[in-house]
């Protein structure tokens, strides 16, 4: 079966997570696998910014549920402790309201005394939250493990076992505020609902298992930032015999009788392929890489209606000092609601934002010289459909931004100290990065856009064509991302009658 393998080629659009997960698995099965990658570097949104001698992760900042990055390496071959020196963090990070703030903990009883030093009265609360979304959590992940390529996946018995706990009808908001009954403590565990680019009060509430799984399990860094899980992925599937190909992109996807057939590049070479994994940003793949006529039910028309996610304004700051400072830190809105309506309902910013700040020179002195900080700032923003000018709001917004730093964070004198500094917007991510409309977080996660009705990893338009990313099933979040590689790896071998070992059957 190796030797029926090695016969194999597969081509993989695109060097981020799902797109490495999938290469360095189907290279350590026996296939023949090549990377084609559009940037010259690897990690597409989970690479790195080199700006001076500051590095700063594009993207992904919170590693979590690392379990499933150990086990995607292991079935590459690979150790990830051995290949990355992994930090857990503790506290986790710290939340700022407007008149304080509390800091979270994976050690429950230390949670809990941090919500009675905050929240007085309702720590025992927390008991309740760790047991009901311990439960919810049991059984709704091995559901996202699932390929819904088939609609009878919808009726399995592990789907037909969750339905009690997904919540239906109930926000993530909803969910939190029945648990804690207050509106600043329930936000502290809503606010995930940035990972998925939605609102909390939109957010269907079985997301009630990201802080579930932040507290269960914990919060990572690797030391040299999260890009180093990209190009350790990328050093993996490179030993395991993938060929990796940067500043190579593909201009078209070959489609001959309905079935992918190989890529073409920018340049007119033309790669011949068993199968095409497709990593790109979903939006841009379906605009951009299919011939006209080709895609039938993922047209222009089709993706217009679809609900995407958020944007966001990043800026990355090369300073000439320290700051007293945690390595994660949110800033809360005054009227957190309306900013977050704001970002979601598609209207232009004001000047009360929420914002994040990574101090991660805090925790690794890879990232910038002694006494320096590579800060990492970003800002919730919609995305490109909303009537928004960023050729001209750019410079101003990076005055409120810098005016909210000052006001609001120890860094009163940031603007003095910064020596580099990058801002990628909502109209950098589309025009740089071929992010669809801007949405960082790629389509929306509502119901109606989950599962079997989100782009599927087995693409239903193509026959050997697999989709991975954040854009398809599971969903956006290192942690789905890397499923998402799995699962296709495993459709592609499973296809081809391969044996393998994995941690998730589920094909």
């Amino acid at each position: 079966m190796a030797e029926q393998a090695e016969k194999k080629h597969v081509v993989v659009i695109g060097a981020g997570p799902g797109g490495l997960t999938a290469a360095m698995i189907l290279a350590h099965r026996g296939f023949r696998v090549t990377v084609c990658e559009a940037q010259p570097h690897v990690g597409g949104r989970n690479g790195a910014i080199r700006l001076g001698p500051y590095t700063f992760d594009i993207g992904p900042t919170f590693l979590m549920l690392k379990d499933i990055l150990d086990e995607v390496f292991r079935e590459a071959g690979g150790d990830a402790d051995k290949a990355m020196d992994m930090r857990r963090l503790e506290p986790m990070y710290r939340l700022q309201y407007q008149d304080k703030y509390i800091e979270t903990s994976t050690d429950h009883e230390k949670m809990k005394s941090e919500i009675a030093r905050v929240f007085p009265g309702h720590e025992n609360r927390y008991d309740k939250f760790f047991k009901q979304e311990q439960t919810r959590f049991r059984y709704l992940f091995p559901c996202l493990q699932k390929s819904y390529h088939r609609f009878r996946t919808m009726f399995a018995p592990d789907m037909i076992k969750a339905l009690p706990y997904i919540a239906a009808g109930k926000s993530l908001f909803d969910v939190m505020y029945g648990i804690f009954g207050n509106r600043d403590l329930a936000l502290t565990f809503t606010f995930q609902a940035k990972y998925l680019g939605m609102s909390p009060w939109e957010c269907p509430g079985l997301f009630s298992i990201i802080p579930y799984i932040e507290h269960g399990f914990g919060i990572y860094h690797p030391i040299g930032g999260l890009s180093r899980i990209s190009e350790t992925m990328a050093d993996q599937a490179r030993a395991n015999g993938a060929e990796i190909r940067l500043s190579a992109p593909v201009e078209k996807i070959i489609v001959k009788d309905r079935r992918a057939k190989g890529v073409r590049l920018a340049g007119g070479e033309v790669i011949e392929a068993d199968d095409v994994v497709i990593n790109a940003d979903f939006g841009y793949a379906a605009q951009n890489l299919f011939e006209p006529g080709v895609l039938r039910k993922w047209t222009p028309q089709k993706l217009q209606k679809m609900r995407l996610s958020c944007s966001i304004f990043m800026m990355y700051l090369g300073v000439d000092k320290s700051y007293d400072l945690p390595h994660h830190t949110v800033f809360f809105a005054k009227d957190y609601r309306r900013n977050v309506e704001d970002v979601f309902h598609l209207r232009d910013p004001g000047t009360d934002i929420s914002f994040y700040v990574r101090n991660a020179s805090l925790t690794d002195p890879t990232l910038a010289p002694p006494g320096h900080s590579a800060l990492y700032v970003l800002v919730p923003v919609a995305n490109l459909r909303a009537p928004v000018d960023w050729a001209a709001k750019r410079d101003s917004f990076r005055e409120v931004v810098l005016k909210n730093i000052e006001e609001r964070t120890p860094m009163k004198d940031i603007r003095s100290h910064i020596r580099e500094e990058k801002i990628i917007g909502p109209r950098e991510w589309r025009d740089d990065l071929n992010v669809y409309e801007g949405a960082t977080f790629n389509l929306a996660h509502n119901l109606t856009q989950m599962l079997y009705f989100r782009p599927r990893n087995k693409f239903e338009e193509v026959g050997n064509c697999y989709l991975v990313g954040g854009g398809t099933h599971p969903g956006s979040g290192l942690p789905t991302i890397y499923e998402s590689g799995r699962i296709a790896a495993n459709l592609i071998a499973r296809s081809h009658q391969v044996p393998f070992v994995s941690g998730n059957l589920e094909v």
